[in-house]
C-alpha cells in the first residue's frame, strides 16, 4: 500500500510542493509546529532514513540542505532546524523546520492548523527561493 507521500508524489492528493527533482520532493506539512515547516521525502518508498544506500542517503541531506536554504531565505528565521523521527509515515522524511526558539522544533506541543490558502501562499514565497532543485516541478 502506497504511504501518504507516494500519493502526494504521484499526485494522486494535493501537497503544497516547493521543491522536486528526479529523487526528491518537499512539501509543506499540513500540521506545522511553524509556518513553513517542511517535509524532504525521498520518492522512492523507504520506511527507515537509515536504511537507505548511502549513495541515495547523501543526495537526500543535499537536496534537503538546498531546499533548507530557500527556506530560510523565505520564511524570517535564526535557523533552519532539522529532525528525524520517523513514526508518523512508513516512509523516510526529513523535517525542516524555521526556527527562532526553542520550542519551535517541539514536537509535543500542539500543531499548527493553517488553511489551504495559507499553505499554499507560503509554497509559493519558498518555492521561488529554491529554483536550483524545481527540476520537473509540477503544482499539481
Amino acid at each position: 500500500m502506497s504511504s501518504i507521500f507516494t500519493k502526494i508524489i504521484n499526485r494522486e492528493i494535493q501537497g503544497h510542493i516547493v521543491a522536486e527533482d528526479g529523487n526528491h520532493i518537499a512539501f509543506l506539512d499540513i500540521n506545522p509546529l511553524v509556518m513553513g515547516h517542511t517535509l524532504v521525502v525521498p520518492k522512492a518508498e523507504i520506511d527507515y532514513l537509515f536504511d537507505m544506500e548511502d549513495a541515495a542517503f547523501i543526495e537526500l541531506q543535499q537536496f534537503g540542505k538546498e531546499v533548507a536554504r530557500g527556506l530560510k531565505k523565505a520564511i524570517p528565521c535564526l535557523r533552519v532546524g532539522v529532525a528525524v523521527i520517523g513514526l508518523e509515515v512508513p516512509h523516510c522524511h526529513i523535517h525542516l523546520i524555521p526556527l527562532n526558539n526553542m520550542d519551535d522544533i517541539n514536537f509535543s506541543r500542539p500543531k499548527l492548523n493553517p488553511t489551504p490558502e495559507e499553505l499554499a501562499s507560503i509554497a509559493d514565497v519558498i518555492r521561488k527561493t529554491v529554483p536550483g532543485v524545481n527540476s520537473g516541478f509540477s503544482s499539481h
